[in-house]
């Protein structure tokens, strides 16, 4: 048995010297990336012939060097090997600014030097805010932060039993010359910062990072929440351009697939879903105005944002020179998706006493933010009904 262990361990040896030396080849190999035939070489050029030969293909290119006498002979030639490292400051900028994101982790594994530049954060900024500006916000950065310290945790305890475990198997002195000691890598397979924004991007799309959200029209429509929109926790499928959304525990369905980017937001402010929002613009409130109210089924059940527009009070005409009705304590609420003969169709709120209202058959209205932003008008607009709800 003792045989077989060694016979297996200078087999691991072998194996490894063997792989070594072929990295450390290629590793010289890929240092020389880029020369440098003319200033006239465009920037854009340059990004194409830095990823090419990245991802594989001539990784050594010569740049004759001309004597200053005048024409090059055979013997006075020389052969001067350029490497992307000894391009200018400003020059490596530009190409690595234009790189996409598959390009700047492609670039980052070639040496400790671009793997630090393609890791900062101004430039992985303009890529987050281009693909997910519109759907994560400030929530989103707190959830990050929770989300890598629990990871953190889990590792450090997966890592105790693991060298718990092969403490004192690697005790047995064949084996402690082979099995290395847990936790050693090199410095080129180093992880993530943490709070860097590549990793908050890569861990995004990889879907392993379940983000705080907004849903339009939870459960794919469902007529309950036609013209709302629900927190969830989301997850990405890189493979099908689509969410899956998590919602709370209430309520028939727990979870929803196949969600498209058009039907999410990034939260609008930052009151939980449980929590009464504060309503600071009941005053500003006129007939025209389009606003979100919070509402929930009871009070077991998080809140909801949902879409109406102000209208006018019973007593108005609606006429514009004659409508007094941004004078009144009272505000008519009209949620114009529901028939006009709808329990659902309008509800009033007071202005100076404002706080939850409504009851178990009919549902609690919380606090209400007025839209003054065309883009979030025209998204509401966007998907009202075909027809209208009873």
């Amino acid at each position: 048995m003792i045989l077989f262990l060694l016979s297996c361990c200078f087999f691991i040896l072998a194996l490894k010297s063997r792989s070594l030396k072929s990295f450390i080849s290629r590793l010289r190999q890929m240092r020389l990336l880029l020369p440098m035939f003319s200033v006239v070489f465009s920037v854009e050029q340059m990004r194409k012939c830095v990823v090419f030969s990245v991802l594989d293909v001539p990784m050594i290119m010569p740049m004759m060097k001309t004597p200053k006498g005048g024409a090059l002979n055979g013997s006075a030639a020389e052969v001067e090997e350029m490497s992307l490292l000894d391009l200018p400051e400003l020059a490596m900028e530009c190409i690595l600014e234009r790189l996409s994101p598959a390009e700047l982790c492609t670039m980052a594994g070639v040496c400790t030097y671009l793997r630090d530049r393609c890791r900062s954060d101004h430039l992985w900024e303009k890529h987050m805010k281009q693909k997910w500006g519109r759907v994560i916000g400030k929530t989103t950065y707190g959830a990050w932060q929770w989300h890598m310290a629990a990871n953190k945790r889990r590792n450090l305890l997966d890592a105790r039993k693991h060298n718990a475990l092969f403490g004192s198997i690697s005790s047995i002195w064949p084996l402690r010359l082979v099995i290395p000691r847990c936790g050693d890598k090199s410095e080129f397979e180093s992880s993530l910062p943490v709070d860097s924004i590549m990793a908050l991007y890569l861990s995004l799309e990889n879907g392993k990072f379940w983000f705080p959200a907004q849903v339009y029209n939870r459960e794919n429509g469902h007529a309950g929440f036609m013209l709302s929109c629900y927190d969830a926790k989301l997850s990405y499928n890189s493979r099908t351009n689509t969410f899956q959304a998590r919602y709370s525990p209430h309520g028939q369905h727990t979870t929803e697939e196949n969600i498209s980017w058009d039907r999410l937001r990034a939260p609008p402010v930052d009151t939980p879903a449980y929590v009464l929002h504060g309503s600071d613009c009941l005053y500003d409130l006129k007939p025209g105005d389009h606003f979100e109210i919070q509402w929930r089924r009871n009070k077991d059940y998080p809140y909801g944002w949902w879409y109406g527009v102000v209208g006018h009070l019973e007593s108005c005409d609606g006429h514009a020179y004659h409508c007094n009705c941004h004078n009144s304590e009272v505000v008519m609420l009209e949620f114009n998706q529901y028939a006009p003969d709808s329990r659902w169709r309008r509800t009033t709120i007071n202005r100076k006493s404002h706080h939850e209202e409504g009851s178990e058959a009919d549902g609690f209205y919380g606090g209400i933010r007025k839209l003054y932003e065309e883009e979030e008008i025209s998204t509401w607009k966007g998907i009202l009904p075909a027809k209208v709800l009873d």
